[in-house]
């Protein structure tokens, strides 16, 4: 991996934003890494090559022109393959109001014609000024200026119709609520108590945004960031459990065998973990 934009060596796969809160970085010679938690936003851009990147768990296929968006605390894994990319990083709080940070949002593009041109210039100036640029409330100003055009440029590639009204909207607070409350509770009377309706109405709005009931809802953002624990922190099935809401490591277990089809220690098996949360090193067979 090759940076630019960014004092020193960083120790992860991303370099993370600079002073200014945006970075750049490029990515040659992807090794294989275990699933880390980056707490900022990337956009990666395939330049070359074709590939793989793994993103909360799904594998999304790359060859140049797709663009991903990683968003805070989502698990991001590289597999060793000949996938080059360049990757603007940044702070969350300039994101902007055209990019809630909803499970729901876009988050990988196909780009073509005219639209890949206009990103591979926006991400190629971006990279040039966090080199050039250091310090300075005008630089600052500069980056997070054309942070905000590139954004706007990616708004601009979803044309997918959203989901409008009412029930978008209390599902919208809903999930927000849900983002926090999941370590301490998995009843969906509880949020619909906070929000002041009926679990009948949270249930409504589940199911037209996203063809799923509010419990079903509750229990994938569970299971998920069970999945995240599991695969990007050394903590153990007992403690993971704990730490969202089970007193009891059997009750856990139950609970994610039947959201993810395997026992917990069975997935951390499955993604190539040892208990500490480590790649085991690979041995080369004797001759």
């Amino acid at each position: 991996m090759t940076s630019t934009g960014t004092r020193g060596k960083s120790a992860t796969p991303l370099s993370p934003p600079g002073w200014a809160g945006v970075g750049t970085c490029a990515l040659r010679e992807i090794r294989p890494m275990p699933p880390w938690r980056p707490p900022f936003h990337a956009l990666v851009l395939a330049t070359a090559g074709h590939g793989t990147m793994e993103v909360d768990f799904d594998p999304k296929v790359c060859r140049p022109g797709t663009l991903l968006w990683v968003r805070p605390g989502q698990a991001l894994r590289l597999g060793s393959n000949g996938l080059a990319a360049s990757v603007v990083t940044f702070d969350g709080r300039l994101a902007g109001d055209h990019w809630p940070d909803q499970p729901e949002s876009p988050s990988r593009w196909q780009l073509e014609g005219e639209d890949e041109d206009a990103v591979i210039s926006e991400f190629a100036q971006l990279a040039v000024d966090c080199e050039r640029h250091r310090s300075g409330p005008l630089a600052a100003d500069l980056l997070r200026h054309q942070l905000t055009v590139l954004l706007l440029r990616i708004a601009l590639l979803t044309r997918s119709p959203a989901v409008h009204g009412a029930e978008a909207r209390t599902f919208a607070r809903f999930r927000r609520r849900l983002e926090s409350g999941h370590p301490r509770s998995r009843r969906v009377e509880d949020y619909a108590e906070e929000m002041g309706c009926s679990v009948r109405t949270l249930t409504r709005a589940s199911l037209t945004v996203t063809g799923r009931t509010a419990k079903q809802v509750v229990d994938d953002r569970v299971a998920l960031e069970a999945r995240r624990l599991l695969a990007c922190t050394p903590m153990s099935v007992a403690e993971v459990g704990r730490h969202l809401g089970f007193p009891e490591p059997t009750n856990f277990g139950r609970f994610f065998h039947r959201e993810v089809g395997r026992s917990p220690g069975q997935f951390r098996a499955d993604i190539g973990l040892n208990h500490h949360g480590v790649v085991p090193e690979q041995r080369r067979p004797p001759d």
